[in-house]
């Protein structure tokens, strides 16, 4: 008893504030590391990714119609990615964090709330703690699986700061049985692309993240589950503490807005994947000699998602995969055949231009139309003012 009591009381004054504790969840993802294994980066990685990151950003010169839009080029062990995304992964979980400690509050029967007095915070601070905790056990696998800050399709690092990791890097290239030069070279492709892409649309940053929180604003908290959850706690077994497991709390409304909002948060995710994908696989060219196996390989890992991102998905709700990514690259591959390259990158000039949902069936016919818009696009300044900005979306202005 004299142990669980202490164990609890770490997890109380653990420092963090917010339905989260953060504190705690990057703790437990770095002993987790610890003790999986955590290799430095050499010095050779170092330089390694940064002349990759180089040749990458050369080879895209010709197949976008953007300069680069990376201004640093860095290898990160695992720890490290951890610590410099972790300010999105908190703009991601808090709003849904919150419903689960709200929820964990509501267990405690009305009558007896008066009673608990100030104890009643202590409800949401192990709310946190306990989240925190699992957080920091799904942050950890993934980040033993991850390759680059921008490797499942969200803009997770620094703007402008291009990441790789060199141990995930080696451990998937030998999976794949490919040599180690060739697989970073690629990541690095997909990398410099999605940096350019993010860099230089300003608005889609804020886009993606609003589509995904409109998303989470509709899972709704299994009660039930919480309850089950914390009826495994046994106060004579300090090791219950860091047993019990939280996934499955978090299930998506069955309404037609929440059905509405998976389908942005989908398309959105596919046509940035998508994207990434085409021009990734045309400037590799015949550069690559395994540009196709790669080119599938990933295409695969990202639609079906590694066993981190499903523990991930089934903690919080959130499956950042897109489910469309072979349609939305042959969509994009059709604009370039149609419209060029600055005709197609002119799509992402403003969110009412890309395609939807609906298009996908039909990329031939998207890419037809509107041969008109494609004059005024290929002139339209849109750095000058009164261009799209990146901002919080409001009633109406189609991003939702």
């Amino acid at each position: 008893m004299q142990q669980f009591m202490a164990q609890l009381q770490h997890l109380l004054s653990a420092p963090g504030s917010g339905p989260v504790n953060w504190d705690l969840a990057r703790q437990v993802a770095a002993s987790q590391l610890a003790a999986a294994g955590d290799p430095a980066v050499s010095p050779f990685e170092r330089n390694a990714v940064e002349e990759a990151l180089r040749i990458a950003d050369l080879w895209l010169e010709p197949a976008t119609s953007w300069p680069s839009g990376i201004r640093t080029s860095v290898a990160w062990n695992r720890n490290e990615w951890i610590y410099k995304t972790l300010d999105v992964w908190r703009k991601l979980c808090d709003p849904v964090a919150s419903r689960m400690v709200g929820a964990m509050g509501d267990l405690v029967p009305p009558e007896a709330r008066a009673q608990l007095g100030p104890m009643q915070s202590m409800v949401a601070t192990l709310g946190g703690a306990l989240f925190g905790g699992q957080l920091g056990q799904a942050l950890g696998s993934l980040a033993a699986e991850v390759l680059s800050a921008g490797d499942i399709g969200l803009p997770l690092g620094p703007a402008g700061t291009a990441a790789l990791i060199p141990a995930n890097i080696r451990a998937y290239g030998e999976g794949l049985e490919l040599p180690e030069d060739e697989v970073r070279l690629y990541v690095a492709l997909r990398e410099a692309a999605h940096q350019r892409l993010f860099q230089h649309v300003p608005w889609l940053r804020g886009h993606v993240f609003t589509a995904v929180e409109n998303y989470a604003a509709g899972i709704r908290v299994n009660r039930e589950a919480i309850e089950e959850a914390m009826g495994r706690v046994d106060p004579t077994d300090p090791e219950s503490m860091q047993a019990i497991a939280l996934e499955g709390i978090f299930t998506p409304e069955d309404t037609p807005a929440q059905k509405a909002s998976l389908a942005r948060l989908e398309t959105v995710l596919a046509l940035v994947e998508g994207w990434v994908c085409h021009v990734v696989d045309s400037a590799a060219g015949e550069r690559l000699p395994n540009v196709v196996r790669l080119g599938e390989a990933f295409r695969r890992r990202r639609a079906a998602g590694g066993p981190a991102e499903q523990t991930f998905a089934a903690l919080v709700g959130l499956e950042l995969r897109p489910r469309r990514l072979r349609e939305a690259t042959a969509l994009w591959a059709a604009l370039t055949e149609h419209r060029g390259i600055a005709g197609r990158d002119a799509v992402w000039g403003h969110p009412d231009l890309l395609p939807s949902d609906d298009d996908f069936a039909n990329p031939e016919a998207f890419a037809a139309t509107s041969s008109d818009l494609d004059d005024e696009l290929a002139t339209f300044d849109f750095t000058a003012p009164g261009a799209p900005e990146e901002q919080p979306p409001s009633e109406g202005d189609g991003r939702s």
